[in-house]
């Protein structure tokens, strides 16, 4: 069962950075009618909201692009910032929903943003904790770090409708803004969705990777 888990897992996240991948690297091929590019498209729904305080800039990597809420910033991968695909567009509308649930208070952000420091803690003293405690046979400290892995979890769950927001007001400021045709925001729905699935992944994915340190100590306890 132990093994098993391990390849379920490693199969979920192989099966979702496919996806994505493969959706984004499609859709980046696709140009859309209008000439705008993914940086006038965050600009142009941004002013809409009033938002003229955010800026937007460029950065490296690809799929690298975030909403930073600290800085109130904008960061978009080279290719969003002067594509005019509909990965381009798709994900730069994406990333300025999430500045938009920063203007309005959206209560799974905010509270996302509240634990996050206990997550940044959970996510390097989890493992460790549970290494420590096996090296000393110490149940109490494994039990520990799995509770810590259960805070890493709780906040990926918090994560899902902090993204599906964000894409569900992508979609409608891209239509509302008459930035893109009724075929071109079906695409750009099966890019979001593409991506997504890669935060289902993570979560389905901690789920089992909880559960298998369970089995592993629970049996070993029972020993």
């Amino acid at each position: 069962m132990d093994i098993l888990l391990l390849l379920i897992a490693i199969a979920i996240t192989f099966i979702a950075q496919i996806y994505v991948s493969s959706s984004y690297n499609t859709f980046k091929k696709v140009k859309i009618k209008k000439d705008i590019t993914g940086f006038e498209v965050a600009r142009k729904i941004l002013d809409s909201y009033g938002l003229n305080n955010i800026y937007i800039t460029e950065t490296k990597g690809i799929l690298s692009d975030h909403y930073d809420a600290s800085r109130k910033v904008v960061r978009l991968s080279t290719e969003v910032f002067h594509g005019n695909s509909v990965a381009s567009c798709s994900v730069a509308a994406h990333e300025v929903g999430h500045a938009i649930q920063d203007k309005i208070g959206y209560s799974f952000m905010r509270f996302r943003s509240m634990i996050f420091p206990l997550v940044s803690f959970a996510s390097y003293a989890g493992y460790f904790a549970i290494l420590i405690g096996a090296l000393f046979s110490s149940m109490e400290i494994i039990w520990f770090g799995i509770a810590l892995e259960i805070i890493i979890l709780i906040f990926q769950l918090v994560t899902l409708p902090v993204e599906f927001d964000a894409s569900k007001r992508a979609l409608e400021e891209l239509e509302k803004q008459s930035i893109l045709g009724k075929k071109e925001l079906s695409n750009s729905k099966k890019m979001l969705k593409a991506a997504a699935f890669t935060y289902v992944a993570s979560v389905l994915n901690t789920i089992l990777q909880i559960v298998r340190l369970i089995l592993i100590f629970g049996n070993s306890n029972k020993e």
